[in-house]
């Protein structure tokens, strides 16, 4: 009987770790280029986990279970709860200001759709204990630097932001009550994937006062943060926000990456525990999810028995990345599934020990290197090495049966030459 993979998540052959690694790989350079350490976490943690963080509705998005000792566990939707458990735990001990990256497996029991799935990667990218732009500036930094690296342009990529702060502060100027803001920020979170009359009757439900409703989708219209004053009145919070807000884009600004940043007063992010400066990063063109987001919840590990201490940070998927970058050409299906330093070929089947041995020293050496399993001709055996997008080629024939020389084969210029067996040796250990 033949059994399927589960619906939602991916067979990784070798063709398709590579493009994997590929995406893995730049993710880490990105994170050690801008100063963060690795960490990591189980697999699984207590359902209240979640709960604490995302509410009880997160649970039927989860896969969860009890186990023997009749504990209620869940499969990690997200690693941010693992983050501020392992920091409340440590919080003493921990060096900070703490700047860590994680690329996690993560799973989610919701429908397959097209840049999500049921099982998948996410870089992840948090400074904790730093209350200042600075810090948000620098997550949007490193995530921008990545997509750079992917050779992705301020046309293809667009970073949108606002601040959660701000948006509270004029929505209670206007009259909303604290306690209906979560809510709020859960509609206005899916403004842009609704239909403006689908919005505006949502919105009515949500807000009955109409001139509340008219100043909001006003609000929601604003172009430019300088421009908000004009639409509602300013009071301290919400001008002390507004002015950190023009803070982060200077410092945008100043890391060079001001082209690829605007205000956005849409984005609001639906998760209750963002405090202050919200982004996304989305496609300038085309119908596609955000590629990342996040932003600053200052109350998360609070949330979870520690203190209130400062943090920020963001998410980053493989899903909708990869349809990105394959739509723009810049991912391609031929990636080497491995390189190698050396392959060695033999022709004569006496000569097979030798060639076994001198694999095992370059490995022993810090080389990459595979042999030939069986002597072949020498065209084929060839073949094998480009396959291994090899380097060199080491060749037993008959020069190594009458002079004990080996022959280096260039495998990118074409070119060969014959050494002695223990010069190479003595070549690679000097």
């Amino acid at each position: 009987m033949k059994i399927p993979s589960v619906k939602g998540t991916r067979d990784f052959y070798p063709s398709v770790m590579a493009v994997r690694n590929f995406i893995v790989d730049g993710w880490k350079a990105a994170s050690n280029r801008s100063g963060f350490e690795e960490y990591d976490g189980p697999v699984f943690e207590h359902l209240t986990m979640y709960q604490v963080k995302s509410g009880q509705e997160i649970v039927e998005q989860l896969f969860h279970f009890t186990d023997r000792g009749g504990r209620e566990l869940a499969i990690r939707p997200e690693i941010t709860p693992t983050l501020a458990r392992m920091v409340n735990q440590q919080i003493n001990a921990l060096a900070r200001p703490i700047k860590w990256f994680s690329v996690p497996r993560l799973c989610r029991a919701e429908r397959p759709q097209k840049g999500r799935l049921r099982e998948f990667f996410q870089w992840n990218v948090d400074i904790i204990d730093v209350d200042d732009p600075r810090a948000d500036a620098e997550v949007i930094f490193t995530a921008l630097d990545y997509l750079q690296s992917t050779g992705l342009t301020a046309a293809d990529i667009q970073a949108r932001i606002s601040s959660r702060r701000l948006l509270a502060a004029l929505l209670q100027s206007i009259g909303i009550d604290g306690s209906k803001l979560e809510p709020l920020y859960a509609l206005l979170d899916k403004k842009s994937k609704l239909p403006c009359e689908a919005f505006d009757e949502m919105l009515a439900k949500a807000v009955s006062d109409k001139d509340q409703a008219a100043r909001i989708r006003s609000l929601m219209e604003v172009q430019s943060p300088d421009d908000i004053p004009q639409v509602i009145r300013m009071e301290e919070p919400a001008k002390a926000a507004l002015e950190e807000l023009k803070k982060l884009f200077l410092l945008l600004d100043l890391m060079g990456i001001g082209d690829f940043c605007r205000f956005d007063m849409g984005i609001v992010r639906g998760l209750a525990y963002y405090t202050g400066m919200v982004f996304e990063v989305h496609a300038v063109s085309g119908d596609l999810r955000a590629i990342c987001g996040g932003g600053r919840f200052d109350n998360l590990l609070r949330d979870f028995g520690g203190p209130a201490i400062a943090a920020t940070g963001m998410g980053m998927g493989d899903c909708v990345l990869e349809i990105l970058l394959r739509e723009k050409g810049l991912l391609s299906d031929t990636l080497p599934t491995r390189k190698l330093d050396y392959y060695i070929c033999c022709l004569e089947e006496g000569l097979m020990s030798g060639a076994i041995a001198l694999t095992a020293t370059l490995r022993r050496l810090g080389f990459s290197a595979d042999c030939v399993y069986k002597t072949a001709g020498l065209g084929k055996q060839l073949k094998l090495a480009s396959a291994a997008h090899t380097a060199q080629s080491i060749i037993f024939g008959q020069e190594m049966t009458k002079e004990n020389r080996l022959i280096l084969k260039d495998m990118q210029s074409g070119d060969q030459r014959s050494i002695l067996y223990n010069q190479f040796l003595s070549d690679l250990t000097s």
